[in-house]
């Protein structure tokens, strides 16, 4: 997974070590175009790593006691004064409580408002041709349903490691990555929560370089041995 040989010409991979130190309870890499989910426990905290750069880590969050809970971009919005995460960002829930919080972030901007790619998106903007390409929707779809959800429990997610400006006119733009090999950011969890990321699998944008890479998942338990 690791072997740069197996990326583009000239992709540089670089594991990294979580942010935030402890007993590592969980070390895990997310292969590219794949999805990965765990349950994080209160107080424990994940580092995401962007090991071979500009790899968008879409991201769903649900509180694990009730998943009917999960994580609310408007809140989100709203609660930190600002369209884009950063360290100290207050990630919220449906209900208005917190569910984690960025304690280390290693880029200038975390996105939350640029939404996940799917068969459909894919078709409308890149055209027919892509429709067979799986997009960050059907992979949460997979990987959701190993807890028993489904397409009604699919929200609006986080774009961890993905540049989505909003431009002098008001929309979006998907641009070129500000992020690079190892570059990290972590959050802890406030609740027991579920956590799910598809390691983006898009192949018609600039988000990933066109290039996707693994990403590394490292939960830490702050206080334990380290």
């Amino acid at each position: 997974m690791l072997d740069p040989a197996a990326y583009a010409p000239g992709t540089v991979l670089e594991p990294g070590e979580p942010l935030v130190s402890g007993e590592v309870v969980l070390d895990e890499f997310v292969a590219a175009r794949t999805a990965w989910s765990a349950v994080v426990r209160a107080g424990d905290v994940l580092t995401i790593v962007d090991v071979g750069a500009n790899q968008s880590g879409d991201c769903l969050i649900y509180s694990a006691e009730n998943t009917a809970e999960r994580y609310s971009v408007p809140d989100t919005i709203v609660g930190n004064g600002n369209v884009y995460l950063d360290t100290g960002s207050v990630l919220y829930s449906t209900e208005g409580r917190p569910l984690a919080t960025v304690v280390g972030n290693e880029i200038a901007r975390q996105d939350t408002i640029g939404g996940a790619c799917s068969k459909e998106s894919n078709t409308l903007r890149y055209g027919h041709h892509t429709f067979a390409e799986h997009g960050c929707r059907e992979s949460f779809l997979s990987e959701a349903s190993r807890y028993g959800l489904g397409v009604r429990d699919l929200t609006s997610n986080i774009n961890w490691f993905m540049n989505v400006p909003v431009e002098p006119d008001g929309s979006l733009g998907i641009v070129d990555g500000m992020s690079a090999p190892g570059k990290r950011v972590a959050i802890r969890a406030e609740r027991d929560v579920l956590v799910l990321v598809s390691n983006c699998p898009q192949m018609n944008n600039p988000c990933n370089d066109f290039n996707p890479t693994p990403l590394r998942m490292v939960v830490t338990r702050p206080g334990g041995a380290a």
